[in-house]
């Protein structure tokens, strides 16, 4: 099957970007089979996404990266360039929650989500049976009050030994250490039901319930140092009206999250989500 190159670029915004990156990409016979660009008039910043055709260019990954290091220069370009050949290796995190997860290793073994998922680490061994029948390694690492350092320590060891690119939180209800949210920024994706701040703490949804919402939806973001502050990646909704009890707007909750964290880690996996300060821009 063919495979790609994807250049993904984020710079400062000016005319001629465009024009220089295909006449380059043209000038070594390069088949451009996505294109995607976007000017942020505000922050005068240029961001694109090109998919190209491997076989078309005729020269390696690294070749490639050489040959468009001084146009990245010309331009201040921060820049990566990535064969889909080479897929992510992704570990998930879950606790007790199961409906994101089995979401995800539904859609692995569907071949819709293009990744290697090489561990689940919990801290608690409820999936353990599921997550092993798949024929993923599936880790119990519990966290205590007094123990969380030393839980997190094992953490960061076991993704380190996996080698992975990338941490997906599948409802994993404990806080990671500000010190493993840094290491893997850009790299660690969550989701949480988008009550917050007015409905936190336990039993958002029955919080919700009794105040009457008529909206029930979920945030996919980046995890970063501020609790569910991170950028943005996808958000849904689920329109819920009077008659439905507490027990149906969990259930309505629970579709939307795992929706929202397959989108959200697809397109990450892709490439299409390009991060600029606390927002991303997201070419889905």
């Amino acid at each position: 099957m063919s495979h790609f190159y994807r250049l993904v670029v984020s710079c400062p915004d000016r005319v001629g970007i465009v024009a220089r990156v295909s006449n380059f990409i043209a000038g070594h016979g390069g088949s451009i089979t996505e294109a995607s660009q976007h000017s942020d008039l505000a922050a005068d910043r240029f961001f694109m996404r090109y998919e190209i055709l491997a076989d078309s260019i005729g020269m390696s990954l690294e070749a490639l990266g050489e040959a468009f290091a001084p146009v990245a220069r010309e331009f201040e370009m921060e820049w990566t360039l990535r064969d889909t050949r080479h897929k992510r290796r992704v570990v998930l995190m879950v606790s007790k929650e199961s409906h994101c997860l089995v979401d995800l290793l539904y859609r692995w073994t569907a071949g819709e989500l293009d990744c290697d998922i090489v561990g689940v680490i919990s801290n608690h061994d409820d999936m353990r049976g599921m997550v092993e029948w798949h024929g993923i390694a599936y880790h119990h690492v519990p966290v205590t009050a007094d123990g969380k350092r030393e839980a997190f320590a094992t953490v960061e060891r076991l993704v380190e030994e996996a080698q992975a690119d990338s941490i997906v939180l599948a409802r994993y209800m404990q806080i990671l250490p500000p010190a493993l949210c840094q290491r893997y920024a850009g790299r660690v994706i969550n989701i949480h039901h988008s009550f917050l701040p007015s409905f936190a703490g336990a039993k958002p949804y029955h919080q919700a319930y009794e105040r009457g919402v008529k909206l029930i939806g979920a945030t996919c973001h980046y995890v970063t140092d501020e609790l569910d502050a991170g950028p943005i990646i996808e958000q849904d909704i689920h329109r819920v009206s009077h008659c439905h009890t507490p027990t149906a707007l969990v259930r309505f909750g629970r579709d939307v999250e795992k929706t929202v964290l397959a989108r959200g880690l697809g397109w990450h996996l892709e490439d299409r989500v390009l991060i600029h300060g606390n927002k991303t821009v997201v070419f889905a």
